[in-house]
């Protein structure tokens, strides 16, 4: 009897937490996939930076950071912080910088467009030699558009908005896309 009353007691810490996560899990199931969304934004962020090729004249040297923006989604930014930290692309330096309403876009090598600004700039920055990304709830949604499609998170490539930028996207990028579009 004692054992058994040892047993239960030890295993108690057990049951609760398996409790705890069993109901953690039931009730927020959807915060769970949200944070993995922005994870997995978060890396198709950093990896996009190289997979793009800029103007010269988009960095003051050769050494300059590559900025990465982030514009509607702190967590994004947050999380995008934390992956880029000491890591560079091309010689240079990653950095993210979140961006506000009415801020400019000057600086910026990749813009991630989300929230309710989004669209206003990714209209401020056609022409500009600057990767923009937005989501597909969005209109227009930048040259690279996030989908999810079943339960996956994937993007598109829209060509016509890439052409007046400079910018030249690597055929590896475009071959992992869901679909290229020529339409601007």
């Amino acid at each position: 009897m004692a054992f058994a009353v040892r047993a239960v007691r030890c295993a108690r810490p057990f049951l609760l937490a398996l409790w705890l996560l069993a109901g953690a899990a039931g009730a927020q199931p959807a915060r769970a996939e949200a944070r993995l969304e922005v994870q997995v934004k978060a890396a198709y962020l950093y990896k996009f930076a190289g997979f793009v090729d800029w103007p010269a004249a988009a960095f003051a040297r050769p050494d300059s950071p590559l900025v990465i923006g982030v514009a509607g989604n702190e967590e994004l930014a947050a999380q995008l912080e934390r992956l880029v930290s000491g890591r560079n692309v091309g010689g240079h330096p990653l950095t993210v910088r979140r961006v506000g309403r009415g801020e400019a876009l000057a600086g910026l090598h990749v813009l991630y467009a989300g929230g309710l600004d989004g669209a206003a700039l990714l209209a401020h920055a056609r022409g500009l030699p600057l990767l923009t990304v937005g989501d597909a709830a969005e209109a227009p949604a930048g040259m690279i558009r996030f989908l999810v499609v079943d339960e996956r998170l994937r993007f598109e490539v829209a060509l016509g908005q890439v052409a007046p930028s400079g910018l030249k996207i690597s055929a590896r990028l475009l071959a992992a896309a869901l679909r290229v579009t020529g339409a601007s």
